[in-house]
C-alpha cells in the first residue's frame, strides 16, 4: 500500500475519494438489497419446482395404478432428446430460463397397447420438463447467491473498510498541515520578533 503524502493536494485527492465512495455506496447497498429479494423468490420458485416434481410423480401413481402390475415396458417410452434455454436479465445479472423441451416417444402400437398408455406418455413427458424446470431453478438460485456474496463483499469493502480509512487519512493530514501552519506561525513571530529586538538595538 503506497505511504500516504501529507500535503495539500493528498487531502483533496483523498476527500474526493471519500466523496466518491459515499456516493457509491447507496447504490450498491440497493444493489444489493434488490438481489437478496430476487435470490428469495429464485429459491421459493426452486422449491415450487421440486415440490411439482413429487406431485406430478403420485398424481402418476393414483391416475395409473396399474403401472405397478402391468407388465408393460416403460424403459424408453419417453426420452428427453433435447431443450432451448434463454437468458433473463434480473437487475442486472444475467438467468437462465427455459423456453421449450422436445421429448422422443418411441414408437408402440395404440392398438396393441393398453389405452392407459397414452396419458402415460403425457405424464412422462410432463415430468421430463419438470424435472428440467427445477434444474435450471436451481441454477438461478446458485447464480444470484454468487452474485449477493460478491455485492455484499463489495458494500464491506466500501463501509467497513475504504470509508473509515478515508476519514482517518483526511484526520491525519488535517492534523499534519496544521500543525505545520502553527510551527510557521510561531517561527514568524520568532523571526519577527528578533529582527524588531535587532531593530531597538540599532543593529537592523
Amino acid at each position: 500500500m503506497p505511504k500516504l503524502k501529507l500535503s495539500k493536494s493528498s487531502l483533496h485527492r483523498q476527500q474526493e475519494q471519500l466523496k466518491l465512495y459515499k456516493r457509491l455506496l447507496p447504490s450498491l447497498d440497493l444493489k444489493r438489497r434488490q438481489l437478496t429479494v430476487e435470490a428469495q423468490k429464485a429459491e421459493a420458485e426452486y422449491e415450487t419446482a421440486k415440490s411439482a416434481i413429487e406431485t406430478l410423480e403420485a398424481r402418476i401413481g393414483e391416475e395409473l395404478p396399474m403401472l405397478a402390475d402391468e407388465e408393460f415396458r416403460l424403459e424408453g417410452l419417453v426420452k428427453l432428446t433435447g431443450y432451448q434455454a434463454g437468458e433473463q436479465n434480473v437487475v442486472g445479472v444475467r438467468l437462465p430460463i427455459l423456453k421449450s423441451v422436445e421429448c422422443q416417444v418411441a414408437d408402440y402400437s395404440r392398438l396393441a397397447s393398453p389405452p392407459w398408455v397414452d396419458m402415460l406418455v403425457q405424464r412422462l413427458k410432463d415430468a421430463a420438463e419438470q424435472r428440467l424446470r427445477a434444474e435450471i431453478a436451481g441454477q438461478r438460485v446458485d447464480i444470484l447467491r454468487q452474485q449477493v456474496r460478491r455485492i455484499t463483499q463489495r458494500v464491506n469493502l466500501f463501509d467497513k473498510i475504504l470509508i473509515p480509512e478515508a476519514k482517518k487519512n483526511i484526520q491525519r493530514i488535517r492534523v499534519y498541515l496544521g500543525d505545520v501552519e502553527r510551527s510557521a506561525v510561531v517561527t514568524s513571530k520568532l523571526a519577527k520578533g528578533k529582527q524588531l529586538g535587532l531593530r531597538e538595538s540599532g543593529i537592523g
